[in-house]
């Protein structure tokens, strides 16, 4: 993807009813009424930005937008570098995918992880689907829970124009410990070893 534009709502474009707002200067001031927290940023002459729309309630920072928006670019594409292209692979999803769909894409992405592959999730938003951004946040919630802890997050989820994309890696099986020896009444008794973690197909 060539377009590194991040999205955000901004002021009177968050809907929450209330948020959970980070000062100018970085420090948390509370939950807050959204047209309290409009007022303060205005008061300030800066903006109020929703970084985190899913959380409960959605978490806002009070910003100079401009120098926000500038950071946030240099730091995803930062990100892309350290992700190799031959290393990266990329599945996509709809944010209203059909079952069948989903287990399919799904199942390519255990593959491509158990190939030691880099994956990059993307949900692709068309038209009036950009309306239901919170859906494209919970599909990907849900894949990460059933990927389990075979994977890690390199890049968390950030909307790059209508598209939602993360990034995840496989994670290095553990090396096993060698086995103690629990002590019992009847004798030596080999410890049970742990197992590793295994994505099912």
């Amino acid at each position: 993807m060539r377009n590194t534009k991040l999205f955000w709502h901004l002021d009177y474009q968050i809907r929450a009813p209330e948020v959970r707002v980070i000062g100018s200067d970085g420090k948390q001031l509370g939950v807050m009424k959204t047209d309290e927290a409009l007022k303060q940023a205005k008061s300030e002459g800066l903006t109020l930005v929703e970084i985190a729309p899913t959380a409960k309630p959605p978490v806002a920072k009070i910003v100079d937008f401009g120098k926000f928006r500038y950071q946030e670019e240099k730091k995803l594409r930062t990100q892309l570098k350290k992700t190799k292209a031959s290393e990266l692979k990329e599945i996509r999803f709809s944010p209203f995918i059909a079952v069948n769909d989903y287990n399919t894409r799904l199942r390519r992405v255990r593959e491509f992880l158990q190939n030691k592959d880099k994956v990059r999730l993307v949900v692709v938003f068309t038209g009036r689907q950009m309306g239901s951004k919170p859906q494209g946040y919970e599909l990907l919630k849900r894949i990460i829970t059933e990927l389990g802890e075979s994977i890690s997050v390199d890049m968390s989820p950030k909307f790059l124009g209508k598209h939602l994309m993360m990034i995840v890696s496989p994670v290095a099986k553990r090396i096993k410990e060698k086995s103690s020896v629990a002590k019992s009444p009847e004798g030596d008794v080999p410890a049970t070893e742990d197992k590793d973690a295994k994505t099912e197909n």
